[in-house]
């Protein structure tokens, strides 16, 4: 079963969680949306344990520990993601 955010216990001391949920998950991104929520993560205690959750989870929305989707896929997938060769 998935964890969702409620339960995990970091998720509380988030600097985001005073924040509008908007500025994480816009429905129209820009640059100025993703640059404002990385200033909020930048000062946030758990900057680290939310960016490990989101790359081990593979959240495919929003702004997590600092990361943009784009962000977070380059670092789970260095290479670029390829297809296997049974495909």
């Amino acid at each position: 079963m998935r964890k969702t955010v409620r339960e995990i216990g970091w998720a509380a001391r988030g600097a985001c969680r005073t924040s509008d949920p908007e500025l994480f998950f816009p429905l129209m991104p820009s640059a100025e949306h993703e640059a404002r929520a990385k200033e909020v993560c930048a000062g946030c205690p758990v900057i680290k344990d939310c960016r490990a959750y989101a790359l081990r989870a593979g959240e495919p929305e929003g702004i997590w520990g600092g990361l943009t989707v784009e962000e977070r896929r380059s670092m789970r997938f260095p290479n670029g993601w390829r297809r296997s060769a049974a495909s």
